[in-house]
């Protein structure tokens, strides 16, 4: 269900359950969070089989649980994006096609979503009498705004590639995801972290900038060749 292939510098975790439109069990995301956190190479591409990225529950799953399980259905899909917050490695989403629901809530916690011409966005969870409850709640307005993030998620409505760009769901279209993830990969993994770890830190304004400060100096010092040659080619 969850694959996972090292190709050079860029680890690619695939959900591989076209039939149900890569809709995940508890069990799914038990491993799509252990992929994340075991990757070996600094960037990682997410991305879905088939025609959709990732449809998000599987409503044959939601269907059955009392309320102790939906609490355990919603702390899963939590760890999933929280791994993906906390790991090393640069996650990129590649959306092509849909991504409905905890699909969406998936791609909010990668740090970069890309999505292909094809690809479209819905939390149509409103229409169920449900909300998104991977973190949906917490990372949409902050990645959207908050009037766009309430629109999608009080609507239901499905957005194409464009207006998701326009509203910052996305940060490019592009034909291909993978060229994106190679791109990224292209640049010293060191770099990659710190910058990671320093766009993602939630303290205050003066922590934040003091180890900003640590983690250029600690960048300055390991590439201290790579900049003098540069230096010099200039």
């Amino acid at each position: 269900m969850i694959r996972v292939e090292r190709e050079g510098a860029v680890c690619v975790v695939s959900i591989d359950r076209p039939a149900r439109r890569n809709a995940l069990r508890p069990a799914d995301l038990d491993a799509l969070a252990a992929a994340v956190r075991e990757a070996s190479a600094p960037v990682v591409l997410l991305r879905g089989e088939g025609t959709a990225f990732c449809a998000g529950a599987d409503l044959d799953v939601v269907s059955g649980l009392d309320r102790d399980g939906a609490r355990d259905l919603a702390a899963r899909g939590q760890r999933v994006v929280r791994a993906f917050e906390a790991a090393d490695a640069v996650i990129v989403a590649g959306v092509d096609g849909a991504a409905r629901g905890g699909g969406v809530e998936i791609a909010l916690g990668c740090d970069l979503r890309v999505a292909t011409p094809d690809a479209s966005f819905a939390e149509p969870g409103v229409s169920l009498g449900l909300f998104g409850a991977w973190g949906g709640t917490a990372r949409l307005a902050r990645v959207c705004g908050e009037s766009d993030a309430m629109d999608l998620a009080l609507s239901g409505r499905r957005v194409d590639a464009e207006t998701a760009l326009r509203m910052g769901l996305v940060s490019r279209i592009v034909d291909d995801p993978r060229a994106v993830a190679d791109e990224i990969a292209a640049h010293p993994p060191d770099a990659l972290a710190a910058l990671k770890r320093r766009m993602r830190d939630r303290d205050d304004v003066p922590t934040q900038e003091a180890r900003e400060v640590e983690a250029f100096a600690d960048l300055v010092a390991a590439h201290a060749e790579d900049i003098a040659a540069s230096r010099r080619e200039d």
